[in-house]
């Protein structure tokens, strides 16, 4: 059961879909035309300067050559990794930059089903036509797995899509388009994110497609928990039931926000997932489910999940709390659907509380308090405890329960992992085999 936030803490809701129909636009607004550059030796210069800043952060460096040519009065550029074209280029910025690039590479979705409609984002992974969305936005909510969607690319082209696969416990699927010659995004390692560092969102809130959005990250290795009803039956996540948090110590209530069509009644899970996440301060509002999160050099960081809005209506906005799916762990899963694999999840066996409800030495620990260890797990193989408090999954501090379990899911079954824990008040680490999750 989903715990209810106080009234003035935030609620947290997944930006998943714009319930159909959505607002009608009589009219889109023209654009103001940039003012034309002045054709002199100055000019130039001070254009080449702007440019090259922008290039320079998106290729690594200011050694590439750069060269500005007027095409249709539009400054293009010619750079290493492709051409982008910039409307005005004395006010562009890095985001600016990272816009051009990368929007080629992210695309809108249409799912209709029985069950309902809604529309999300996504992101294209190859150039014959594989595209990394949500889970949630390609199965609406779990409510279908026989969708049919569409895929609307930058520049206007629909497509007809299927799904491929998807994954329950990352929150990703995989839907393929009958296409060749895409844009496929380029991919960062999101091990070497620095707090801090740009974010840039672009997808399609509200179903505004091609929509940039920008901020920094604001925090790595959260774990939220979330009410799924597309977890199969019988495979709920480690937390331990008796926890009256359902695990999650945060006081948001992080559910979905469901795609059913106007007057159907709201879909609720009754299984939880803990999902490994990073924050984001840029704006993520609904519709940016499965849309990208880049970082300066147009490099794919997270696809956006979540977010955390201090409105208690049904629709969330966006109050600078956003989340998104790591890179790697959601091009691990993508791959593994590609290749027909199902995705592959650790399991630590055990069941874990908040580490508040510790009674001797260990209570001053942040992070996960063994409630119930399985025989023949992981951590009964290496020697955890009943009443071990974990602190830290492979060097990453944990600070929850669910952050526990959710750093376990980010690494695939079999692997070796080092965990931190605290048994009598006293620090120690032991590597550990992770089991599988079976589902």
């Amino acid at each position: 059961m989903t715990q209810t936030p106080d009234a003035d803490q935030p609620t947290t809701q997944y930006p998943t879909f714009v319930q159909q129909p959505v607002q009608q636009v009589s009219q889109a607004p023209q654009p103001m035309q940039a003012p034309q550059p002045q054709r002199n030796r100055s000019g130039g210069l001070v254009a080449g300067i702007a440019i090259g800043a922008i290039i320079g952060s998106l290729v690594g460096g200011g050694a590439a050559a750069v060269i500005a040519t007027n095409v249709g009065g539009a400054p293009v550029v010619q750079a290493t990794g492709g051409t982008l074209t910039l409307s005005n280029v004395d006010s562009a910025t890095a985001i600016s930059g990272v816009a051009a690039v990368a929007t080629p590479s992210v695309v809108t979705l249409q799912v209709t089903s029985a069950a309902g409609s809604g529309s999300g984002s996504g992101v294209i992974f190859t150039s014959d036509g594989y595209i990394i969305t949500n889970a949630h936005v390609a199965t609406l909510s779990g409510a279908t797995a026989d969708p049919e969607i569409f895929v609307r690319l930058s520049d206007g082209t629909r497509l007809s899509a299927v799904l491929v696969g998807s994954d329950p416990y990352a929150d990703i699927a995989v839907v393929k388009v009958d296409a060749e010659g895409l844009t496929p995004m380029a991919i960062a390692d999101s091990e070497a994110i620095n707090v801090g560092d740009l974010a840039v969102a672009i997808g399609a809130p509200l179903n505004l497609s091609n929509t940039v959005t920008s901020g920094v990250v604001s925090a790595l290795n959260r774990g939220i928990s979330i009410a799924s009803s597309m977890v199969p039956e019988g495979t709920d996540d480690e937390v331990a039931p008796e926890d009256p948090n359902g695990g999650n110590e945060f006081p948001w209530d992080f559910r979905f926000e469901t795609p059913e069509n106007q007057g159907q009644q709201q879909m609720r899970g009754s299984a939880s997932v803990a999902v490994p996440v990073l924050q984001t301060d840029a704006s993520i509002n609904p519709g940016n489910s499965g849309g990208a999160l880049l970082n300066a050099r147009a490099e794919l960081i997270g696809i956006n999940v979540a977010l955390a809005s201090n409105d208690n209506s049904a629709t969330a906005g966006s109050d600078g709390l956003g989340f998104a799916i790591p890179s790697n762990l959601a091009v691990r899963v993508a791959e593994a659907i590609v290749a027909g694999e199902q995705p592959s999840h650790g399991l630590l066996g055990v069941s874990v509380v908040a580490a508040s409800q510790d009674t001797d030495e260990d209570a001053n620990r942040e992070g996960g308090l063994i409630a119930e260890v399985v025989p023949g797990g992981a951590a009964e193989e290496a020697g955890l405890r009943v009443g071990d408090v974990i602190t830290a999954v492979d060097g990453v501090a944990v600070d929850s329960s669910t952050a526990v379990s959710a750093m376990i899911r980010l690494h695939a079954g079999g692997s070796d992992v080092t965990i931190t824990y605290s048994r009598d008040g006293e620090l120690s680490e032991v590597e550990v085999t992770l089991g599988t999750l079976e589902w």
